[in-house]
């Protein structure tokens, strides 16, 4: 692995506060883990780091931040969009039901049969289980809960997921 090779950890959204405190969506499993103070967070656009961790708690069950390089609200709105970047772990691509985010993003999506039903445009992070976003064939979108049951088979280097829906789930004929 070289030192390029990096995941999103969490994208920056509004500030909560006036400390410079922001709101983070996670792309993480392990936010405790991640998320230790004077932790150096490279970013996208790199124009607006790197950032030191100043300090993370969560509240009403989410995650904030703050940053050194942000001591106010006004510095805070400054980050809204930016993705926090860190070193991918090698161990995470030994495990066989652990994928980043950017990993699934493009993905073909397939019945068990073979036949496409659409494309993955995005992973939810939800408390009790993960949900992909399709772009069904037929333009909709479709969230399919990302549980073994449901999803059986994820193929990064086929470029494709097996989707076992059970019927209504993804209707991809037009509404």
């Amino acid at each position: 692995m070289t030192g390029m090779d990096s995941v999103v950890v969490a994208r920056i959204g509004k500030p909560h506060g006036l400390k410079g405190e922001v709101t983070v969506r996670l792309h993480t499993d392990a936010p405790d883990d991640r998320f230790v103070v004077g932790a150096i967070f490279r970013t996208d656009p790199a124009a607006r780091g790197p950032l030191t961790l100043r300090t993370h708690r969560v509240h009403n069950g989410i995650h904030l931040l703050a940053f050194e390089e942000a001591m106010d609200r006004t510095a805070a709105e400054g980050l809204r969009g930016t993705q926090l970047l860190v070193e991918a772990l090698e161990d995470v691509e030994d495990e066989d039901d652990a994928w980043y985010a950017d990993d699934l993003i493009g993905l073909t999506v397939v019945d068990p049969q073979g036949v496409e039903l659409g494309t993955v445009v995005e992973l939810h992070d939800r408390p009790v289980q993960d949900l992909l976003e399709v772009r069904l064939v037929g333009g909709r979108t479709g969230y399919v809960p990302f549980v073994e049951q449901l999803v059986p088979d994820v193929d990064i280097d086929g470029g494709r997921i097996v989707v076992d829906a059970p019927p209504g789930l993804l209707d991809t004929s037009e509404a």
